[in-house]
């Protein structure tokens, strides 16, 4: 009987060093969206204002691909 006391304690332990693993994972997860949609906010602030251009090098073949984006608002010249 004590022995399984002890068994059933030792999964709750487990148990519950799981949901703090657990719930470390997702905060770090939530950063880093917080991070990647402060970054793409900015990269659509400056679309908004002029033309970009983003270079992504692909890891496996080094290949590098050049994506151009522009907006819908006309550029204006000095007037």
């Amino acid at each position: 009987m004590v022995s399984q006391d002890r068994a059933d304690s030792g999964k709750q332990v487990k148990q519950d060093r799981d949901i703090g693993q657990l719930i470390k994972r997702l905060d770090m997860l939530d950063e880093r969206l917080d991070n990647m949609d402060s970054i793409v906010t900015s990269l659509v602030e400056r679309v908004m204002a002029r033309p970009l251009v983003v270079e992504v090098t692909c890891p496996n073949c080094g290949q590098t691909v050049q994506i151009n984006v522009t907006s819908g608002v006309r550029l204006r010249g000095k007037e």
